[in-house]
């Protein structure tokens, strides 16, 4: 659809944007519509159907949401689902915008905008509903995204191993840094199991509290706790046949392996508040980022347990140890993410690919993933440009960490403060506890080393 074919909507509680976007419109478009209060939305919607709305992605309103944009872009795609959104926002929210594109958002803009920038984006997001007439086209799902790429010597271990024992029954122990994929392994060793038609589960048992551990492992019968209103099947139950993915294995209590280890042992399990054993058919895979080594020499992690759920383990190598994989990687998520956005194919260009191969990646292929996103989401033209990689903030602490050889003594000290802070994902007791010094001179260190 042309701009002047469309019936345009902004809203904004900035009168001066009003004014501006509304002057800029008028002589182009078949219909301008402007309005500064979010809440009278359903009602303008209720009455008319538009083309384009622009919407802001802050008000100050009644609704306090925080991000009160996303509130009223997922109330417009109720309503109008074949409406053209694009977002305004200024450049401190651009993290909020790029949100409010998986939620269904064609575009944004960022204020103070140029008018022929703006005019750009509304004839592409107007150009892409036009190829769906009646149905506006939603992002993809990252069906894709969930790939094992790598041709690197430490990944064709990894699909070898796989290879060998996704066939068998033998328990797995998956083992690598955050963000490396060891959920990824684990589904490509059911995908490649003789159980790949029965049920894939998954359970991030690192989050799950002592009261719901069982509840949400083994089940419950109505009446067994205050909250059980009904019967309920647990995880064990519902992978009975098939594969039961148990990550974050290391940060489960003692009480909680001695229940684990139970079970697995006798193969049955009981739902709280019932005494009937019931038996389960499982194949088991457990991942942890906890080293094996300190799993098995630190006294919160029963042996017997390490030894049952490790019959074979697989190493997942972090991304620094993959060469050349960076770039596959990237190439295929920048191939992902123009699709999903649907932007036009593009490419690294000759720096970027230096930047990416430089970096340390402390977040992994997660990390690199986000920052391909980002790139393909915020670059202006079919190249992507080392300035367009903008790393993540939330791995920064890392960034200082020069090389798993460096030899400096202020450097190795800091190094492990960080290394021990985030294994106990920022609990300082347990971190000064593990390091062997007090709390107080935990404290004086993160100072001295402004971590």
């Amino acid at each position: 659809m042309q701009l002047k074919h469309a019936s345009v909507l902004i809203i904004d509680d900035d009168t001066d944007v009003l004014t501006a976007v509304r002057l800029l419109l008028k002589p182009r478009a078949k219909e301008v519509v402007t309005e500064k209060n979010p809440e009278n939305i359903p009602s303008l919607l209720a009455v008319k159907k538009f083309d384009l709305i622009l919407l802001d992605m802050n008000f100050k309103s009644s609704i306090n949401t925080g991000n009160e944009g996303l509130f009223w872009l997922r109330k417009v795609k109720q309503m109008h689902p074949a409406a053209a959104v694009i977002m305004i926002t200024a450049y401190g929210g651009i993290d909020l915008a790029v949100k409010s594109l998986k939620e269904g958002a064609s575009d944004f803009v960022v204020k103070p905008w140029q008018n022929e920038k703006l005019l750009q984006t509304i004839d592409e997001a107007l150009e892409q509903q036009a190829k769906a007439p009646g149905k506006k086209k939603t992002p993809q799902k990252d069906e894709n995204v969930t790939a094992i790429i790598g041709e690197s010597e430490a990944m064709a271990e990894i699909f070898y191993k796989i290879k060998k024992i996704a066939p068998t029954d033998a328990n797995i122990l998956i083992l690598g840094e955050n963000g490396t994929g060891k959920d990824l392994i684990a589904e490509a060793i059911h995908k490649q199991s003789l159980r790949k038609d029965k049920p894939f589960i998954k359970v991030d048992v690192g989050a799950l509290t002592e009261t719901l551990f069982e509840s949400e492992l083994f089940g419950h019968k109505k009446g067994a706790f205050t909250d059980a209103r009904e019967d309920r099947t647990g995880r064990f139950e519902a992978a009975s046949g098939g594969t039961l993915f148990l990550d974050e294995i290391g940060n489960i209590s003692l009480q909680q392996q001695a229940k684990l280890l139970t079970v697995l042992q006798n193969r049955k399990i009981q739902r709280l508040g019932s005494n009937d054993a019931v038996p389960v058919d499982i194949r088991l895979i457990c991942a942890t980022n906890v080293p094996l080594q300190e799993l098995a020499s630190d006294s919160r992690f029963r042996k017997d347990l390490i030894y049952r759920i490790n019959t074979v383990e697989i190493m997942v190598p972090p991304l620094r140890r993959r060469g050349e994989d960076v770039i596959l990687l990237a190439n295929h998520f920048i191939k992902v993410y123009c699709d999903k956005y649907l932007k036009p194919q593009s490419e690294l260009d000759g720096r970027a690919a230096d930047k990416l191969m430089q970096y340390h990646f402390p977040g992994n292929v997660r990390e690199l993933q986000y920052t391909i996103e980002r790139a393909v989401i915020m670059a202006e033209g079919n190249k992507l440009t080392a300035a367009d990689l903008i790393f993540s903030p939330i791995e920064s602490v890392n960034t200082n960490i020069q090389s798993e050889d460096d030899t400096n003594l202020e450097n190795l000290e800091k190094n492990t403060i960080m290394k021990v802070i985030e294994k106990h994902q920022g609990n300082i007791s347990r971190a000064a506890k593990e390091l062997g010094i007090t709390r107080t001179a935990l404290y004086r260190r993160l100072s001295k080393y402004d971590i």
